[in-house]
C-alpha cells in the first residue's frame, strides 16, 4: 500500500467504503438478522447516505483563484526598488478628485493607487502592498471600484468573497469589525438626549 497518498483520495475511498457498506445492509447481505445492533443503528441513521463529496474536498476546490500576495517594501533591495521606478514612472494625468468624477471615469478603472481600487491594498503604516488577484491585471478585473460595489446595493457574503477574493468568512469578520467601529464610534441614546436637551435649552434662552 502506498503512504503517500492525498488526503483527498483517502477521503474518497473512505466514503465509497461507506457507500458500500450501506449497499450491503439495504440489499441484506450483512450479517445477522434484523433485531441485530447493526440495524439498529441503520434505522436510528435515518438510512441517508453520506454526500458523494466530502465537505474538506468541496473546501479545496471552492478556490479557484490564487490567494493573494503581499509586497514588503521594507524587504526590497535598492535595485529592485530602482528598476521598480523605472517600470512604472509616475504620470502626469490628472487624477478623478471627487466621486462625480470618478463615476464618469471608464471602467476598468486603470487608477490602482485609489484606496477604493479592488486590485490592491496599501497598508499605510508599513507601506507595504497587498495584490489581491496576483495572477489577472487590472484591466482584466470584472469589478475595480469598491464604490461601485457599494451603490449596487446589498449583496451576499459570496459574492464580497468573489469581488475581493477573500474566503466568505473573511468577509464575515470583516463585516463585524466594521459594525463595532461604526457602534463604538456613534454616539449612545444617553448621549444623543443630552445633545437635544442641550440645544432646547440654548434655544429657550
Amino acid at each position: 500500500m502506498n503512504d503517500n497518498r492525498d488526503d483527498e483520495d483517502v477521503e474518497l475511498e473512505g466514503q465509497d467504503g461507506a457507500d458500500s457498506d450501506a449497499a450491503d445492509d439495504a440489499d441484506g447481505g450483512g450479517e445477522g438478522d434484523g433485531d441485530s445492533d447493526g440495524g439498529d443503528l441503520a434505522i436510528a441513521g435515518g438510512g441517508d447516505l453520506p454526500p458523494e463529496i466530502s465537505r474538506k474536498v468541496r473546501r479545496r476546490r471552492r478556490r479557484t483563484r490564487p490567494r493573494s500576495k503581499t509586497i514588503a517594501m521594507k524587504r526590497l533591495t535598492r535595485e529592485e526598488l530602482r528598476q521598480g521606478a523605472l517600470m512604472y514612472p509616475p504620470v502626469d494625468i490628472p487624477r478623478p478628485t471627487s466621486r462625480g468624477e470618478c463615476r464618469e471615469e471608464l471602467r476598468p478603472c486603470p487608477w490602482v493607487a485609489c484606496k477604493h481600487h479592488l486590485y490592491l491594498d496599501i497598508n499605510p503604516e508599513t507601506g507595504s502592498i497587498k495584490i489581491n488577484f496576483p495572477d489577472l491585471e487590472p484591466w482584466e478585473l470584472k469589478h475595480t471600484c469598491a464604490l461601485d460595489v457599494a451603490e449596487r446595493g446589498g449583496i451576499t457574503l459570496e459574492e464580497v468573497g468573489e469581488i475581493m477574493n477573500l474566503t466568505r468568512e473573511r468577509i464575515r469578520q470583516v463585516e463585524v469589525r466594521g459594525l463595532l467601529k461604526l457602534k463604538m464610534g456613534s454616539p449612545s441614546p444617553d448621549e444623543l438626549g443630552a445633545d437635544l436637551l442641550a440645544g432646547k435649552d440654548v434655544l429657550a434662552n
